[in-house]
Order: C-alpha cells, then sequence, then structure tokens
C-alpha cells in the first residue's frame, strides 16, 4: 500500500470526523435500532431496522478506516519551495490561459471539487518535483495534456 500522506489540516479534519462517528453518529443509529425494534413487527419485514443496520454498518466501516488512516499517516507539514511537493498550492495555466489553483494533498484527504488534489492523481504526479515556469505533461485517462506552473505557495 502506498503511504499516506496528510497535511496538518487534513489530519484534524479526519480525526474531527472520527470524534464525531465515535460519540454523535454512534449514539444517533443506536437509537434509530432501538426505536425501529420497538416498532415491533417482524424484523425481516422492518424496513426501518434493516435501513438503520445498513447505516451502522457504514459508520463502523468508517471509523476502522479513519483509525487506520490516523495510526499510519505521515503528516507533512508545509515549507516554503520552489518546486511543488505535497502541501503546495499550484497555480496552473492550460493552453487556452485558463489558470486553476489546487493544493497537493495526499490520497486520503483529496477532494478536487474543493481544490485539493492527490499526489497520486495524474496531475498531482505531474506537477511534483516542477518548479514555476516549467511546462508538465499529464499522463490523464482521456489522453495527455499539458499545464504551465504559474506560480507555487
Amino acid at each position: 500500500m502506498n503511504d499516506i500522506y496528510l497535511t496538518p489540516e487534513g489530519y484534524k479534519k479526519l480525526d474531527e470526523e472520527l470524534t464525531y462517528l465515535r460519540t454523535v453518529k454512534r449514539q444517533e443509529v443506536a437509537q434509530r435500532l432501538h426505536e425501529a425494534l420497538a416498532e415491533g413487527g417482524e424484523l425481516i419485514e422492518n424496513a426501518e431496522y434493516e435501513a438503520a443496520k445498513n447505516e451502522q454498518a457504514f459508520v463502523e466501516g468508517r471509523i476502522q478506516e479513519l483509525e487506520y488512516l490516523l495510526a499510519n499517516a505521515k503528516v507533512v507539514e508545509h515549507l516554503p519551495s520552489d518546486e511543488v511537493v505535497i502541501g503546495s498550492k499550484v497555480t496552473i495555466a492550460y493552453d487556452d490561459g485558463e489558470e486553476e489553483t489546487y493544493t497537493v494533498v495526499g490520497a486520503a484527504e483529496a477532494a478536487p471539487e474543493e481544490g485539493l488534489i492527490s499526489n497520486e492523481s495524474p496531475l498531482g504526479k505531474a506537477l511534483l518535483g516542477h518548479k514555476a515556469g516549467d511546462t508538465v505533461q499529464v499522463e490523464a485517462p482521456n489522453g495527455s495534456f499539458s499545464v504551465k506552473i504559474v506560480r507555487i505557495e
């Protein structure tokens, strides 16, 4: 398995999610299960009970996943660098001149819709180790394209 890299912010966010799941969400699901059992009837036909059991399985699975991630994560403190590293905020320009800004993070905290791209993604891999002014080739599933690194923060 690949190393698990987290920024301090990503570690904190996942730790807060774990705390919420352990303290609040577990109790909510337990209450739903209790109420579904109290409704009576055949458990086989009790849709609310079945839904609550499914949610309980999901919550417990996510708790295990978060515990593993946090126990095995390498927290990467971002230090100013003239090349792209995990934690770098990078502004890139496409051939058409459109610019986008992303922060390169570990896969566990990637959220492209929030501007957080994984170091394991095609774009993240291509950017790592390069400097402002470099043009890099990105090998993506839909084909290859190039971007220019405008700025690194």
